[in-house]
């Protein structure tokens, strides 16, 4: 990386920025051989997801009413097994 004496800097940064900005390589500036600055492009920075960016990529594959399960598969929607000693389960909790 190359380095700039900050006197030389003060001297010439406009020439300096314009060097980084057409070889995009940083420059160091240091002062009495201290690095105390960097120069360089600035990173891009990621775009936020916006709402509506995905409007068009989905790919609906099958019914997407139905339940993905069997019914008979799922133990709230079976009847209730008596107990031993005659009363339904789900009397209990109405």
């Amino acid at each position: 990386m190359e380095q700039i004496a900050i006197s030389k800097f003060k001297a010439t940064c406009l020439a300096v920025i314009e060097k980084v900005r057409k070889t995009g390589k940083p420059i160091l500036i240091t002062r009495f051989g201290q690095p105390v600055a960097q120069i360089g492009l600035p990173e891009e920075k990621k775009r936020k997801p916006q709402p509506g960016w995905g409007i068009g990529t989905a790919v609906i594959l099958g019914d997407i009413v139905s339940p993905v399960v069997d019914l008979s598969d799922i133990e709230a929607m079976q009847d209730p097994v008596d107990d031993k000693e005659g009363i339904k389960e789900a009397s209990r909790y109405k």
